[in-house]
């Protein structure tokens, strides 16, 4: 890890009625990092996805999150300075969030939005400067030749390399990305997973990826953060996972997470 972490959460805990969905998480990512996080379904990950943004808040109390050493949320409360701090952080979703009816370019420039004037995003008058950018994006993660295409006539992969660069767009520094994988064929994960390995390792983008699939959080991933009933149950290299902790984390869905037979031993 860094030495500079640009996302922090301090004993935070998130309930839904009397279900604790996370209870006294604290982490750490660094800048730069490539982290893997996992667990059990109903486990807490997409929870805590949400949280790093705001966009599920966090319990009353002493819990914090901070994101480039600006508050996110504290106490139960979101800061006033949330859609700053959201800018710098791009969520990719297992459902892509792409309008089915518009282009992939225009999808892709919807993340310029805090940026330009709302009434030129919304009528598709994006500057010239912007288009190159929506450009180079869609070309970075290899779909500009689909730029004219509705985003529902596109391959589920196609999309989701079309969410990525909606986030390269808006600029962001850090990509959080909940089971960007889920919704994918074996072949199309790999594509997926590969692309956010390379804009970790080019662009030095922080990636924090919540993976069903174990397999591909030990392969790509060098760091693990597993959750287990809203615990941090694991937090460290990905080769220190063998398969007893695996088993201990995941129970009887152990089973179902390996995609490919990459099972530590």
């Amino acid at each position: 890890m860094t030495s500079e972490a640009v996302l922090q959460v301090q004993g935070a805990s998130a309930s839904f009625g009397a279900r604790k969905a996370l209870d006294g998480v604290s982490l750490s990512i660094g800048r730069g990092e490539m982290v893997a996080l996992i667990g059990p379904s109903g486990s807490g990950k997409s929870t805590l996805l949400r949280a790093l943004t705001g966009l599920t808040r966090i319990d009353a109390g002493e819990g914090r999150i901070t994101a480039f050493g600006q508050t996110v949320q504290a106490g139960g409360k979101v800061s006033d300075q949330i859609r700053g701090v959201r800018a710098r952080i791009g969520m990719v979703f297992q459902q892509f969030n792409l309008v089915g009816r518009l282009s992939l370019f225009s999808n892709v420039a919807l993340g310029m939005l805090g940026r330009i004037a709302p009434l030129r995003g919304l009528l598709g008058l994006w500057p010239a400067a912007e288009k190159v950018a929506v450009m180079q994006a869609l070309a970075r993660v290899g779909v500009a030749d689909q730029a004219g295409q509705r985003a529902q006539t596109l391959s589920g992969g196609q999309q989701q390399r079309g969410a990525i660069a909606r986030a390269l767009v808006q600029g962001a520094e850090v990509i959080l990305a909940d089971e960007p994988v889920a919704s994918l064929d074996p072949v199309a994960g790999r594509r997926v997973m590969e692309l956010l390995c390379d804009l970790n390792r080019d662009e030095g983008l922080s990636v924090v990826v919540s993976l069903h699939q174990v397999d591909y959080a030990l392969r790509y991933c060098r760091r693990v953060i597993a959750l287990k009933a809203g615990k941090v149950a694991y937090d460290g290299p990905s080769e220190g996972l063998d398969h007893a902790a695996l088993i201990d984390i995941y129970g009887p869905e152990i089973e179902e997470v390996f995609w490919e037979g990459d099972r530590p031993q």
